[in-house]
C-alpha cells in the first residue's frame, strides 16, 4: 500500500517562494514517472479518502502526495492545475499518465478498466478481484 511522501524543504521569503513554485512541477513529475501508482490528496477530503481505500483494497502499490502535509503543497497543487488542468484532489496518475479523479477512477473500476491499468503500470502484482 502506498503512503506519504514528505518533503523537508520549506518556503518563507518571497524568492524562497518563487524557487518552490518554479521547483514543484519537476517534483511533482519526478514523483509521477517514478512509481507505478500516484496521486495527490489532503488528508480531510472525502473523495481522496475513498480512492485511498479503494486502491488499499485492491492491494495497488502506490503513492499518495499529501498536499496538506507538505511544506510545499500549495506549490505542488498550481502545478498539476497548470500540468493537468485538474486542481480537485486526488489528482491521479497510473502508468505516468493522468487519469483523473476519483469519479474518473471509481467509473473505471466499475468497468472493469482499472485492474488491467494498475497491473500493466506495476502497481498490482497480479489481477485482483
Amino acid at each position: 500500500m502506498g503512503g506519504s511522501w514528505s518533503s523537508s524543504s520549506s518556503s518563507s521569503s518571497s524568492s524562497e517562494k518563487r524557487v518552490g513554485s518554479e521547483m514543484a512541477l519537476p517534483k511533482a513529475k519526478d514523483i509521477v514517472a517514478s512509481t507505478p501508482s500516484s496521486s495527490s490528496a489532503r488528508h480531510i477530503v472525502p473523495t481522496a479518502i475513498r480512492f485511498k481505500q479503494l486502491l488499499a483494497q485492491l492491494g495497488a502499490n502506490f503513492k499518495a502526495i499529501e498536499l496538506d502535509v507538505e511544506s510545499d503543497g500549495s506549490e505542488i497543487q498550481s502545478a498539476l492545475l497548470a500540468w493537468t488542468g485538474q486542481r480537485t484532489v486526488p489528482n491521479v496518475f497510473i502508468g505516468g499518465k493522468h487519469i483523473g479523479g476519483c469519479d474518473t477512477v471509481t467509473a473505471k473500476h466499475n468497468e472493469g478498466k482499472l485492474v488491467p491499468l494498475l497491473t500493466e503500470a506495476g502497481a498490482l502484482a497480479t489481477a485482483a478481484a
